[in-house]
């Protein structure tokens, strides 16, 4: 579903602005940071670049039109403004990643640091993807985007998304068994 209308209701019934921006961050502003950081490597532009996506949000509220999901649209805004970052600084040191956090039933302690373990490792796989399949892995596998969702926001064909995609996972099964034979 493309609408999502208690966004849409609240653009309608209120002129609150203030309101609406607060309730975005509160949904969207873990994934905006977390998208920025993957693009960017960088926790302090991911800090800076989330407060410049939230206040173009903010400047552009009225101009939601609806035709995709709201966390598209604000994912959208949040790879436009790290790429613009990334042309302008240049950035090509690659950071430790953090552990992805996943629910579940209650782990040993073993199986917890062992499954964290394992995450980390893939993960920073991903993060030595060049940028156009960092990216589609990022937002297929940790924000869940479909293959249109993703070609509308990256502006590219589902076709080119779905060959990214196997690329990106081949190169990363491909760094991963050869980081198995150096230990």
């Amino acid at each position: 579903m493309k609408l999502e209308p208690h966004y849409l209701k609240y653009l309608a019934e209120t002129q609150d602005k203030d309101y609406i921006l607060l309730d975005l961050m509160a949904n969207y502003g873990n994934d905006v940071w977390n998208f920025a950081y993957f693009l960017t490597r960088s926790s302090d532009a991911a800090d800076d670049l989330s407060q410049d996506v939230f206040l173009s949000v903010y400047d552009r509220i009225y101009s939601f039109r609806g035709e995709c999901t709201m966390k598209s649209w604000i994912l959208t805004i949040t790879r436009n403004k790290s790429l613009n970052y990334l042309k302008k600084q240049l950035i090509r040191k690659i950071l430790p990643v953090k552990t992805v956090p996943h629910g579940g039933t209650v782990q040993s302690a073993e199986s917890q640091l062992f499954d964290r373990m394992e995450t980390k490792r893939i993960w920073s796989a991903v993060i030595q993807l060049p940028r156009k399949f960092r990216e589609v892995v990022i937002l297929d596998a940790h924000y869940g985007l479909t293959d249109k969702e993703i070609a509308e926001l990256l502006n590219i064909s589902q076709g080119t998304v779905k060959s990214r995609l196997h690329r990106a996972r081949t190169k990363i099964t491909v760094i991963l068994e050869t980081d198995n034979e150096g230990e």
